[in-house]
């Protein structure tokens, strides 16, 4: 009888355990999905009419991929190892159920369900088991979907580093044919013929991003009038790449120094597109901000992304909304080791980072009044 009553506990403890965690393995499926389904997007971009705006949103694809697969994974192996634990700590009381299981079922039913106590506590051990049983099933099937679970998070690891490599190396093919698609394309409007002296003259006579942007404004840039009005285009617009803050808006870093912009960590080799129909005003190595991309968006607004890797377009270029205009710096190493890292850490790829900066005339603006989808 006592051990009859332990299973008892062991199996209510078990029914008011609370519901299992959610499934990390159809995430981490779904994502390995969205990477053959990049694949073929790539295919069909190849021929695609608008090359540049297909392979845009295949480069996107393969990122969001990548994204959702490290997670995906990542919490694939968390929930392995919790549930390996937790079968670890009820091996007893695992023990014990089975031993009571295997007795019952050489026992006769009528046996099991005479009572000591005579018909009352045969009756009671009846309710008993007639309330145990369903909660008993539920919670072998449970107890089957989580072998099935675990049975399919470790082929999804072990299988990780493959689908990461192609992932990857898909993603690499995509950039490189959307920057040669950007080098054949002709059919791109121009606002304005840049006038290389004046800029020469401006970046020799300016020593800082402030001076540059205003002295920006005051040449050049075809005609104003038009242009949108910056109500037009804002409240409502993407950040220009995939990524997480570091530094705010006027916030001072470990140096103490402020810049009145956002500093985002990217991973490496991100696309950076236009959140908005815009011109390109200057485009190449700017002071000791590296790469820098200018765009004019609208009537004296300015918006600036530096510190990218490479460039792509022309001074005086017209981009439609979500047109690349340049990737990060970094690469990620293919090796099987450092590929097994990069699954493990979730932290590891946003180590390049953009700076953006949004000015309308000569005066800075808090780039969250500009974007919707700023995450911290």
């Amino acid at each position: 009888m006592q051990t009859v009553r332990f299973v008892f506990f062991c199996l209510w403890t078990a029914i008011w355990a609370g519901p299992a965690t959610a499934n990390a393995a159809d995430d981490a499926l779904a994502a390995s999905q969205a990477l053959q389904d990049a694949a073929e997007q790539l295919d069909r971009a190849q021929s695609a009419k608008d090359r540049v705006k297909a392979l845009t949103e295949t480069v996107q694809a393969y990122e969001q991929g990548l994204v959702a697969l490290r997670d995906g994974l990542r919490r694939a192996s968390i929930r392995e190892q919790a549930l390996t634990k937790e079968l670890d700590t009820r091996q007893g009381e695992i023990a014990a159920l089975l031993a009571v299981l295997q007795t019952m079922g050489r026992a006769q039913t009528t046996t099991l369900l005479l009572h000591p106590l005579g018909p009352t506590g045969t009756a009671r051990s009846g309710m008993i088991l007639s309330d145990v049983t369903p909660a008993l099933n539920a919670k072998t099937e449970q107890l089957k979907s989580d072998l099935s679970e675990v049975a399919t998070l470790r082929t999804l690891q072990e299988s990780a580093v493959d689908t990461l490599r192609n992932g990857l190396e898909g993603a690499q093919s995509a950039r490189s044919a959307l920057s040669k698609a950007i080098t054949e394309r002709t059919d791109l409007p121009k606002r304005y013929i840049e006038n290389p002296v004046e800029t020469a003259v401006l970046l020799a006579s300016v020593d800082t991003l402030d001076g540059f942007a205003s002295g920006l404004s005051q040449i050049g840039g075809g005609d104003k009038e038009s242009l949108p009005e910056l109500s037009e285009v804002l409240g409502d617009l993407p950040l220009p790449v995939a990524g997480t803050i570091l530094r705010k808006y006027n916030e001072a870093d470990a140096a103490g120094i402020v810049r009145p912009g956002l500093l985002i960590a990217t991973r490496p080799a991100a696309l950076v597109t236009s959140p908005m129909a815009a011109t390109i005003r200057y485009s190449g190595d700017l002071l000791n901000y590296g790469n820098v991309v200018i765009l004019e968006p609208a009537t004296d607004a300015l918006l600036i992304l530096a510190g990218l890797d490479t460039v792509y377009g022309d001074i005086g270029d017209v981009l439609p909304a979500g047109s690349p205009v340049g990737l990060m710096g970094g690469s990620i190493d293919t090796t099987d080791g450092n590929l097994t890292k990069t699954l493990q850490d979730s932290g590891l790829s946003r180590t390049e980072t953009l700076y953006i900066e949004t000015r309308l005339g000569s005066d800075t603006q808090d780039p969250t009044t500009w974007f919707t989808d700023i995450r911290e």
